[in-house]
């Protein structure tokens, strides 16, 4: 079944751009496109896409104020945040709205699909232009006391959750602890639950928050 992708960008040129990408796609199918916030509310909650490409700064409700709306509906679509700036205030102002990944409108379209298809298998993708900028903040941040919620992950969950902050695909992972991929994804989804976060990207933010290093 093709990943349904909802488009919102108050620009015509750009959402043209970004059917022509994603629509041309084998497994991708472009299920509606928004101009403001306000309605690619409105068009997700009635068209029910997989994934939402989301411009950040739109009229009517901006892109974030919309990113949060849709991370509380219940099943929630997954967010990809596009801006064309390169400021720490959309970064994480979109990953504190509850994006699972963030990339800047000049991106290769390769990694506009790698995104979307990661997104859709629940993993997280954040531009590497900006990562490194991402980690650097918070390495510089006092870890605050563990938090007693890691208490609750299992061995091989905190196991799991040390390559997801590594950056590994749930397939690397499977192949890396010689599980299932299936195996894995459930584990993935315990850690979220257990830690209340949404996406992977929030374990990654949690874990360096924490003082979670990679090695677990």
């Amino acid at each position: 079944m093709a990943i349904r992708v909802l488009v919102a960008d108050d620009q015509e040129p750009v959402r043209d751009a970004l059917r022509m990408v994603l629509g041309g796609e084998p497994d991708i199918e472009v299920v509606g496109e928004a101009a403001t916030g306000a309605d690619a509310v409105h068009l997700a909650l009635t068209r029910r896409p997989d994934v939402v490409v989301m411009d950040l700064r739109m009229p009517h409700g901006d892109g974030i104020a919309a990113i949060t709306r849709l991370t509380a509906t219940d099943p929630a679509p997954r967010i990809l945040a596009l801006t064309t700036f390169d400021l720490d205030e959309y970064l994480f102002g979109a990953l504190a709205a509850g994006a699972a990944g963030f990339l800047l409108k000049d991106s290769d379209p390769a990694l506009l699909l790698d995104a979307v298809r990661g997104l859709h298998e629940g993993r997280g993708l954040i531009d590497p232009r900006v990562t490194g900028r991402l980690i650097s903040r918070f390495a510089r941040l006092s870890p605050r006391p563990a938090s007693p919620d890691l208490d609750r992950l299992t061995p091989r969950e905190r196991e799991v959750l040390a390559h997801v902050v590594r950056g590994l695909s749930n397939g690397e992972i499977a192949a890396a602890l010689t599980i299932e991929e299936g195996t894995v994804k459930t584990h993935v989804a315990r850690i979220l639950a257990k830690l209340g976060l949404r996406t992977r990207v929030h374990a990654v933010i949690y874990a360096y928050e924490h003082g979670l290093t990679v090695d677990g």
